[in-house]
């Protein structure tokens, strides 16, 4: 999803569906089909409550759906579809409150169709200050019989990319993208369908990608885990370790085709 220009956040920028977690979120906690226990020992994060893994579980496919349109949810007859008949159809409401419409239309929350993938925390940089993020990143699969609609004042454009056309476009300057954007993608492209990687999703815990910030050069390098110049020497995904700020972009070092190489050049 492109975001609006105006933003205050990532303002022009291709980003995945997601936002933060509401107060009011812990309210539909028990319309989630998994346990909180189950979904605290999937996130992998000791120093969360159980109530708070699952909330967020909450907030991940309400923002799936609030800025989306895509509701992962079981009614009393399966997986939530739209009504086979046009003339039948309302659209689901987005500005109600989530536990409202999940309440009126008797749905489970299908938390077990998500899988934590990743989770971001916003490097600090001297003498920059901005906002920091705490982001977990999810995998989904798109459901039969529902399309995605982008319609949130925040976002402006929706559209499906494969891993690697995304990045092909950010090459060639035609898109943005952020950091954990650019680092998520070349890590998807790895995999050959959506099944493979939401299966690699569910049999490894997510891991925790706190940037390094160092400058090489002159030039503003972001180290992730398993770099030389990261204290977290066990690497976090293959390919690039690293990306340099250059000319406005992140880049690898080693050019575009380091994205999808087994290993890539260290430099300090």
């Amino acid at each position: 999803m492109r975001r609006a220009i105006e933003a205050s956040v990532l303002g022009g920028v291709h980003v995945f569906p997601g936002g933060k977690l509401d107060a009011a979120d812990p309210l539909s906690v028990h319309r989630l089909d998994r346990d909180a226990g189950d979904l605290h020992a999937a996130l992998g994060e000791p120093e969360l409550s159980a109530p708070v893994a699952a909330a967020i579980h909450v907030a991940a496919l309400r923002e799936l759906f609030e800025e989306a349109g895509v509701l992962l949810a079981d009614g009393s007859d399966g997986l939530w579809q739209p009504p086979a008949s046009a003339l039948d159809s309302t659209p689901l409401p987005r500005d109600v409150p989530f536990e409202s419409m999940l309440d009126a239309l008797g749905l489970t929350l299908s938390s077990s169709l998500i899988a934590p993938w990743s989770r971001w925390i916003t490097p600090v940089i001297p003498n920059m200050p901005r906002r920091r993020f705490d982001t977990r990143f999810f995998v989904a699969r798109m459901p039969v019989g529902q399309t995605a609609d982008v319609a949130d004042h925040e976002s402006t454009i929706g559209r499906w990319l494969g891993a690697r056309q995304a990045l092909e476009m950010y090459w060639q300057r035609e898109i943005e993208l952020a950091p954990p954007q650019i680092i998520t993608l070349a890590h998807l492209s790895r995999y050959a369908s959506a099944d493979e990687a939401f299966d690699a999703a569910r049999a490894t815990p997510p891991r925790l990608i706190h940037p390094v910030h160092i400058e090489v050069d002159t030039a503003r390098v972001f180290c992730y885990p398993g770099d030389v110049a990261h204290g977290d020497r066990e690497r976090a995904f293959p390919g690039v370790s690293r990306l340099v700020l250059r000319d406005g972009r992140f880049e690898p070092f080693d050019g575009f085709e380091a994205f999808f190489a087994d290993s890539a050049t260290q430099r300090l």
